[in-house]
């Protein structure tokens, strides 16, 4: 029996997941799984504000492939192109040149980039938040833009050192824009150079209200909060320019800022213009609620989709989509790998259906919104959910352990507010007292 090849495209929640599944329930006889990332780990994404307020250490917001998944063929590298047509990937490799796969199935789970827009200056200054080193590169940026605040005589400098906009009032924006005001007021204490009341964070949403995934009365509750903190909530409104650091909204105000954080939405993975799979009209897979890629009414052999790259009906709420949320995410990646088993072992798959349980959100150290099967939470309980929940989702028993360590000696030592800057640039110093060849002395080589 010759085993079948089951691809994997992306090793995010839906990869990761559906491939530890698939590498478990069938054996080494019947299927190959095949796992292509360009990362060596998958990151857990609502860590990210974690690991950026120093909560927890980076490296145990992400789960090393090679380790979870022992079974599985792992290849480090880019999928420039899929062409379901004759079944072949093709493969651009960390080092070396391109080469083809042929597979029997293929789970197409790229994942999303950040959703940007044609906005002056928005690609030289903005900072994502989508992966482990843009979180590691802003907990970086805003503690060194304190120490250039509290050394410069140059008041604009020193203004605009302290001023930090947050575009974006979802999710990512709002937990990230509350944990990042925590680390900055827990670094004041080190700094008598500077006044609490120089600091701005400014958040600068589209819509009118922001989380929209609690609700709306959490979402309310969630925007006093933060105004009670001082944060500065502009919302109905947009980022129109950020050229050389001058942020200009579109409600008229203009003013400096060196630090602009970018979470205004996701959209599917680039990737996917260079493949033949059929599309939505916001670029997304089409997928049966069996999470099969189909083509109008032609479901494509062996093609399978699944978390945010994909347009897959909730059953739950007829005419709708499912959210691009790790809460689906995780679900249908355990639907998809049941389903190509039972496809290779001669049955028939099953539709995905999971009514939203609700969701959970951290507005900074022991404090969020949660509105769960109905139910609302505030404050301290809604926190501890929080953590709670996505302690008890993270892989591995590994991770958790570390995760609860790292939350363990943050309760009882005090935050570290120390500035890293020198990871983003670390042969910079090297370079610079290395002389060039020709100006090597005589003799200078090893003996």
């Amino acid at each position: 029996m010759i085993p079948q090849r089951i691809v994997v495209v992306g090793a995010g929640h839906v990869g990761l997941y559906a491939a530890l599944r698939l590498s478990k329930k069938l054996s080494a006889r019947r299927a190959e799984v095949v796992v292509i990332d360009p990362q060596p780990h998958m990151t857990y994404q609502p860590f990210l504000p974690e690991a950026a307020a120093g909560n927890i250490s980076p490296r145990h917001s992400v789960v090393p492939l090679r380790r979870e998944l022992q079974r599985c063929r792992i290849v480090s590298g880019e999928v420039t192109r899929i062409e379901h047509a004759t079944k072949t990937v093709t493969i651009q490799p960390i080092d070396g040149p391109t080469t083809e796969m042929l597979y029997d199935h293929i789970i197409v789970a790229p994942g999303s980039v950040s959703r940007t827009l044609p906005i002056p200056g928005l690609r030289e200054r903005g900072i994502g938040f989508k992966t482990i080193g843009e979180a590691i590169y802003l907990r970086n940026h805003i503690l060194d833009r304190l120490d250039v605040a509290a050394v410069t005589p140059d008041s604009d400098v020193r203004k605009a050192s302290l001023t930090f906009v947050f575009v974006g009032g979802g999710y990512a924006g709002i937990e990230a824009l509350a944990e990042m005001e925590d680390v900055v007021k827990d670094a004041l204490k080190y700094y008598p150079e500077l006044d609490p009341e120089e600091v701005r964070f400014v958040l600068v949403e589209a819509t009118n209200r922001i989380l929209p995934e609690v609700g709306p009365d959490m979402g309310a509750y969630a925007a006093r909060q933060l105004d009670a903190r001082g944060i500065d909530l502009r919302l109905g409104t947009r980022l129109e320019s950020c050229v050389d650091g001058e942020i200009v909204l579109s409600d008229g105000d203009r003013f400096g800022a060196e630090t602009l954080v970018w979470t205004a939405g996701v959209k599917p993975s680039p990737m996917l213009d260079r493949t033949d799979l059929p599309r939505g009209p916001r670029g997304h897979i089409t997928a049966l609620p069996t999470l099969q890629v189909v083509d109008g009414d032609r479901v494509l052999d062996g093609a399978w989709t699944a978390g945010d790259c994909a347009q897959v009906p909730d059953l739950t709420k007829p005419g709708a989509y499912c959210s691009p949320s790790a809460q689906h995410a995780v679900r249908q990646a355990a639907v998809l790998a049941d389903n190509i088993r039972q496809v290779i072992l001669g049955g028939a798959p099953k539709e995905y259906r999971h009514k939203y349980a609700g969701s959970v959100a951290s507005l900074g150290l022991y404090k969020g919104v949660a509105q769960v099967y109905g139910v609302k939470l505030k404050g301290l309980p809604a926190w501890f959910m929080h953590r709670t929940y996505h302690m008890s989702r993270i892989p591995s028993f590994n991770r958790k352990v570390r995760v609860v360590v790292d939350w363990t000696l943050a309760f009882l030592l005090r935050r570290e507010t120390i500035s890293l800057g020198q990871l983003h640039q670390p042969r910079e110093e090297f370079t610079e007292v290395t002389p060039p060849l020709a100006e090597a002395p005589v003799g200078a080589g090893m003996r």
